[in-house]
This record gives structure tokens, sequence and C-alpha cells, in this order.
């Protein structure tokens, strides 16, 4: 799948469907439970199951509309921060909010929103994304208060840079985010979380929400968004919004393991790590293309 060579992909999944003897469904760790075990989703009830994070479930989401074109209904049970997100999503029938026990819901066939693509057969067309494909519904109030306005002129830079327990090694020291404090840029954070005294060294005010969508509305209002592998990056690709992620040198597999665009979401820009846990190269890099930015934004007026 990092390679984009997706029947590969498929076949060796099949095989794995073929020769693993899987424990019953529904029992241990939800994001370790194999759900489908190959049974047929055309002109069925499939309920999707959304047992892994946010991130994965924006950038599985895309295949839904695939999905509904071969069953009869797609009830997706996502996350309930992402419900307004999915509701609103092509190829889903109803929404419905992720809790603890079973869903009280009727379907024929249940499946894990990540082994869809398999389920379908999915080709690099699925995967391609053309067109956002995540929406947002309206606000009532303004994303970003107007006590947290941008400098009229520069350039609006929102800053992420801490993930949860997986994987820590995806997380950027913020003291080194004060090297895009550049010229014609203005910094806010939408770190959840912040110490205040992040903020002050990167020199940032926080914008921050636990609302995933006010964060689309924010990432909307601003011009660029520098931020490590995790769920907003998903967002901001899945809105086609203009995104540079920071990887470490062993990134996960849905990022190529080199170059600077992404199959999955052609508006990000890569910055890979190249000797693990050394950042400054890769917010060196970053640095310097957002200076030929404002170089170049400066040129134009």
């Amino acid at each position: 799948m990092r390679a984009g060579d997706f029947e590969r992909a498929w076949a060796i999944n099949d095989r794995d469907l073929a020769m693993l003897a899987y424990p019953p469904k529904h029992t241990g760790p939800r994001h370790l439970q194999r759900i489908w075990r190959g049974e047929e989703l055309r002109g069925k009830d499939v309920l999707v199951r959304c047992y892994h994070g946010l991130g994965d479930t924006i950038q599985f989401l895309r295949f839904m509309r695939p999905l509904r074109d071969i069953a009869r209904r797609v009830t997706v049970w996502c996350q309930i921060e992402l419900l307004p997100l999915v509701e609103r999503a092509a190829g889903v029938d109803r929404a419905v909010a992720l809790h603890d026990g079973a869903p009280d819901l009727d379907f024929e066939v249940d499946i894990e929103i990540m082994e869809v693509p398999h389920a379908i057969r999915a080709r690099r067309d699925h995967v391609e994304m053309r067109a956002p494909y995540v929406s947002l519904p309206a606000l009532v109030e303004p994303a970003l208060p107007p006590d947290r306005g941008l400098e009229d002129g520069s350039l609006a830079v929102g800053l992420v840079w801490e993930v949860g327990n997986w994987d820590k090694r995806r997380t950027v020291p913020p003291a080194l985010l004060r090297h895009l404090a550049v010229p014609g840029v203005t910094l806010c954070s939408l770190q959840r979380g912040a110490r205040t005294c992040e903020l002050a060294e990167i020199g940032a005010p926080d914008a921050s929400t636990p609302d995933v969508t006010v964060l689309g509305h924010l990432l909307q209002q601003l011009d660029l968004l520098i931020c490590v592998d995790t769920m907003v990056a998903h967002l901001a690709g899945a809105l086609g919004r203009d995104a540079w992620v920071l990887l470490h040198a062993d990134c996960d597999w849905r990022w190529p393991s080199s170059g600077a665009r992404s199959l999955w979401y052609p508006s990000l820009r890569l910055f890979h790590q190249r000797t693990p846990g050394d950042w400054d190269d890769v917010l060196g890099e970053a640095r310097k293309t957002l200076v030929a930015r404002c170089e170049g934004l400066q040129g134009v007026v």
C-alpha cells in the first residue's frame, strides 16, 4: 500500500485471511480486531466500525462512496467527534456515534473501516484524491475569535507538534518551532493542551479547539498548517487545505518513505527526517521553504 501496488496488497491480505486463525469477532482491544472475514458486501446492509484513530477514520472515509456503489446501505459507527463530518460524507446513509458495547442497529455484515479497501478491491483511482471528500457544517460563530486575529498581509500558519501515546517518535520538540517565526508569518497554535511556556517560546497564541468541525473551519481560515503525523494532517488533506507534514525517519506506511508528495493527499507537502531523532534538518528545510514562500508573496505584491 505504501508503494501504491494495491493489487499486490489485496493478494497478501487474501492469503492472510485464508491461512490465519482469528479469534472470535468483537473480542480483545478494538484496534486489534479483525472484523471482516471475507463476507460478501454486494447488496448487503453494511455496518462500518471505526475502531482505530480519528485520522484513520478520516483517511478511509474516502472509500464509503465506492462501498455504497455495491452495498444496499452503509451505516458508519464512528467516533462522536467525527459525527458531523461522517454523516455528510458521500456514500454514508447514516452515521451513529461509537460507544461501549454493541451497536443497537440492524445490519447484515460488518467491517472495520480500514478493512474496506481490501473488501472492495480498491484501485488506485479509489485512493487518489481529486477533490476534497470532507465537508463541514456551517458555524454560528467564527472559528477564529477577533481577539486572536491574524496580522493583515501576513502568512497565517497553524502549528501542531505533539501526538497521542502511539509512536511518540512523531512528536517535534516545541522549542524547534521558533525557527518558523520568520518575517511575514503569523504563527498560531492548534495544539490541544499546549502549555503556556511552550506557546511563549514559540511565539504563537493558542487557537486550539477540541471540536473537529471548528478545527476544520480554522484550517480554512489559515494559509498553511505545519504539523506532525496526527489527525489534523488527515483533516487538512481531506479538506484539500495546504499543509506541511513533518515525518520521522521510519514514518508510517501511509506516507512514502521519500519524496514530498502523497498519493492520498495532493495538497500536503512532506518533510522527511533523514536521521532518526534529528528534527533540526527537517525544521531547517521547512524554514527555508517558508522564507521562500513569503518572499514569493512579497514579489507578487
